[in-house]
């Protein structure tokens, strides 16, 4: 059987005149109060994100059934939600002509506004929102207008603010921490790529990725474990940060400065948010966000998980993958956008890791309507307003869509393995599907794709090969890079 399954053949997704028996959504939220917060102790501390939905799905013998997602009591008016775990039922999210993404960006709670000026980003707008097509057209816009920096921004930024630092550590301290060196690269690269200036050079200094880190975890403290429990009982971290908001003046501060240095340099996607009738004031605190949390903080899991994976994978893919790169650039001429799609393997390694790891793991939508959605096995009637929650590796990592989903394989969607792209849902939407203005999926997902390509090609430009040793971060996975061994043409 090929790398990719057999669902490529077998279509096991694909519209049937079989009819599914419709099933009663299986599962309880408990007590009122208490239910939720019995869900809450379990998913963070007694059994852990992935246990918590294997253990009710194998108990339920469905991928879909009831439970609470945190942060539960005095945060989220209602923590119920109905849980989908499938790749047949969790595309349902994507379809806003059914279900109500208002508010939902980080779950059954949302942030104060305090922590972006007062205003509800683009990311909590709902498409029935009439501002929401105005700032999804200013996001692409601002996208388009940065593209051909794109590629030259990238390279520079890898090979003066990465690659030089990480070999310097594993030379002198036999290994180097990937995370902070890519946190500091990332920022760098994001703050020139939209303010046209080095962030060294502003009175942000190095201090950006601190900055924009403390202003992520305040907003995403309720919906994350802070890794307490190693020294204080699991109950202090759970009132301290799982209880109530954290106070976003906490972090007024840094969120001001970084607020400020985007006014002062950004001034050319500002002026054009004006022209599109957007208030200044409200352009740049939806950029914040754009670079802050959508593109810095999307960087800041995703790099060092497609490093994890491409390093543990071993030296066989890295002598394949440094094989088409460098035949390709010197085919091409250098590292351009022509040349990047046309390395197959380089693609599909890097969709492989947004199968397997995706950086956004939830999705949210509320039922419009009343609905019947499908798992493989069965119907269920959804009510108009339950909130349907999908927990995306789950989803990603279908054993009746792939075969051996929880192998990382980097040649899966080489060749016919393409036909399996509909099925990685790591954007909000499937990877064969466009982002638009009336849809909710990411507005960066081709830049996305596009900046962790060129973290591979230069990386392999560079490199034969290197190996890794990961643990557990607050945000993610810690990467830390054992050796490196550089290109011999290098």
């Amino acid at each position: 059987m090929s790398s990719y399954g057999a669902a490529a053949e077998e279509s096991p997704l694909t519209e049937s005149s079989k009819l599914l028996q419709i099933r009663e959504i299986p599962g309880s939220y408990g007590l009122p109060f208490f239910g939720p917060i019995a869900d809450r102790l379990a998913y963070f501390y007694t059994q852990g994100q992935d246990e918590f939905f294997r253990s009710r799905m194998q108990n339920y013998q469905s991928t879909v059934f009831r439970a609470n997602m945190p942060p539960g009591p005095f945060q989220a008016s209602n923590p119920n939600v109905i849980v989908l775990l499938d790749a047949k039922s969790f595309p349902i999210l994507f379809d806003v002509s059914k279900v109500e993404k208002k508010n939902v960006f980080t779950g059954t709670f949302m942030p104060s506004t305090d922590y972006t000026g007062g205003y509800r980003v683009c990311s909590y707008l709902d498409p029935s929102e009439p501002k929401h097509a105005l700032l999804k057209r200013f996001i692409f816009s601002t996208l388009a207008s940065r593209h051909k920096l794109f590629i030259p921004e990238f390279r520079s930024s890898v090979s003066n603010d990465l690659f030089p630092v990480l070999e310097d550590q594993v030379s002198k301290k036999g290994k180097a921490d990937f995370n902070t060196l890519n946190d500091t690269m990332s920022f760098s690269f994001v703050f020139r790529l939209f303010c046209d200036k080095d962030p060294s050079v502003t009175k942000i200094g190095s201090n950006g990725p601190t900055m924009l880190a403390k202003w992520l975890v305040f907003q995403l403290a309720p919906i994350i474990t802070l890794g307490l429990t190693k020294k204080f009982p699991n109950f202090i971290e759970d009132v301290l940060f799982h209880m109530f908001p954290l106070p976003p003046f906490l972090v007024k501060s840094d969120y001001k400065k970084l607020y400020n240095a985007f006014s002062e340099y950004a001034t050319q996607i500002l002026n054009e948010a004006e022209g599109m009738g957007i208030k200044r004031d409200e352009a740049c605190h939806n950029l914040v966000f754009l670079a802050g949390l959508n593109t810095f903080g999307g960087m800041k899991t995703l790099f060092p998980a497609l490093m994890k994976w491409v390093g543990l994978a071993g030296e066989k893919l890295h002598q394949e993958l440094a094989e088409e790169i460098r035949t390709v650039v010197k085919s091409e001429g250098g590292v351009t956008f022509s040349a990047i799609d046309k390395m197959a393997l380089t693609k599909s390694v890097v969709y492989e890791a947004l199968r397997i790891d995706p950086p956004v793991q939830f999705q949210y939508g509320k039922a419009k309507e009343d609905l019947v959605i499908q798992s493989h096995d069965a119907a269920f009637r959804v009510k108009k307003g339950e909130m349907m929650f999908g927990y995306q590796p789950f989803a990603t990592k279908d054993p009746k869509v792939f075969e051996n989903p929880e192998e990382f394989v980097g040649s899966r969607f080489v060749g016919e393995g393409e036909k399996l792209l509909k099925y990685v849902y790591w954007s909000n939407g499937r990877e064969t599907d466009s982002p638009a203005v009336d849809n909710k999926q990411c507005p960066a997902k081709d830049f996305v794709v596009l900046v962790s390509r060129l973290m591979l090609i230069e990386f392999f430009l560079r490199y034969d090969t290197f190996t890794v040793e990961v643990g557990k971060l607050l945000l993610g996975e810690a990467v830390t890079v054992k050796s490196l061994t550089p290109a011999k043409s290098a």
